[in-house]
């Protein structure tokens, strides 16, 4: 059976690890241990954890599971969610000869922890555990690092690196009491350009919700997504990028990327039908101010114009991503399948290739695969 992908290079900028509980177990020392020991998580997880770690002990199971993955059972149960030797399976059926691999729930663990100690060991157990999983050269680990001590990040960033993640994942919020864009972070910025290690905000690690207050309608509680109630709802789909955009533009305006120029990066899983209108909005801003500004003056390129040369974004499969190539440029935006999460949907190529009539072969190849190898340095 042909895998899902084929006819041309096919790229993945976002998928997942579905992590089972103990998931960090092997990988933490410290204050963090004793806490994961504890953890559980809900009894449906558990059930298809259970359900998958049986199937990887019957070939005959994992034949079938390996079949038609795209549209097959999503979530913990999905082949190869996490099991690694599933996955290097799991992605030559899928047929993306790379892969950037995120966490799905193991950073709730520890990312709001009071303790500045247990959110670093926090981190290095993810980022252990991350590289582990993506040993196969082409699963590209994401490692986390929170950017609230400057040296601190820079420390957490060497050594996820050094083993072996290919990018970086930070909240795209403030950095503790300072900007990301801050000089104090030049040195963190710095290591991953000179490393040729990108960036990444992802939906999770920043403020993606409506305030509290919202909810307080007057109406019964919405369920989310999927119809449970742990996940996005449809009141935060609407703010779902604001976090991205303030991060952004902090760097943009003031002037990161004139100070590290070889730095890249991705905003992965908040959609891009905002990036037009956000390019706009950001060259208006500094057409307004740059005349009384001197910081903004003293840019080397409009703003809407460091986006294009630093940033990619991914589209969601039910946004039309031909509209948004021909508005907004064919350099911006990243093809990614989300798998195993279910917001991937059942065909995310057949999805975008429907919004592609009248785009030519070289934004193809640019959305599918060369946005994702300028982003990666080409590997």
């Amino acid at each position: 059976m042909a895998p899902y992908a084929s006819g041309r290079v096919f790229h993945d900028a976002d998928s997942h690890v579905m992590e089972p509980a103990d998931w960090l177990v092997n990988y933490a020392d410290g204050p963090l241990l004793e806490h994961l020991k504890q953890r559980r998580s809900a009894e449906r997880i558990e059930s298809q954890v259970a359900a998958a770690r049986k199937r990887a002990e019957d070939p005959e199971a994992g034949r079938q599971a390996a079949e038609n993955l795209i549209a097959g059972p999503k979530g913990w149960i999905a082949y190869g969610a996490f099991d690694a030797a599933e996955r290097r399976r799991a992605l030559d059926e899928l047929g993306f000869s790379r892969q950037l691999v995120f966490a799905t729930s193991s950073l709730a663990h520890f990312r709001d922890a009071k303790a500045p100690e247990v959110k670093l060991a926090g981190a290095r157990a993810h980022n252990r555990a991350m590289a582990a999983f993506c040993a196969d050269e082409r699963l590209i680990g994401v490692g986390f690092v929170p950017l609230d001590d400057p040296d601190q990040a820079v420390e957490l960033a060497r050594e996820a690196i050094d083993l072996g993640c290919g990018a970086l994942w930070v909240p795209s919020t403030p950095a503790g009491d300072r900007s990301p864009s801050h000089p104090d972070l030049d040195p963190f910025w710095t290591l991953l350009a000179e490393r040729r290690v990108p960036f990444m905000l992802h939906i999770g690690q920043g403020s993606r919700v409506l305030p509290k207050q919202y909810n307080n309608n007057g109406k019964p509680r919405s369920p989310d997504l999927h119809g449970g109630g742990e996940n996005l709802r449809f009141q935060d789909f609407v703010v779902l990028p604001f976090s991205a955009q303030m991060f952004l533009a902090a760097l943009v305006y003031d002037g990161l990327f004139d100070r590290v120029p070889d730095l890249r990066g991705g905003v992965i899983e908040f959609g891009a039908a905002w990036v037009p209108g956000f390019l706009r909005q950001l060259d208006l801003g500094y057409r307004s101010f740059s005349k009384t500004d001197p910081q903004l003056k003293a840019l080397a390129l409009k703003p809407s114009e460091y986006m294009r040369k630093h940033v990619k974004f991914t589209p969601f499969p039910g946004e039309d991503a031909g509209y948004l190539i021909k508005d907004a440029g064919a350099e911006l935006f990243l093809f990614s399948s989300d798998y195993p999460h279910p917001e991937g949907t059942n065909d995310p190529i057949g999805r975008f290739e429907r919004t592609f009539a009248d785009i030519g072969e070289d934004a193809r190849e640019r959305f599918y695969s060369r946005n994702f190898e300028e982003m990666m340095g080409a590997f």
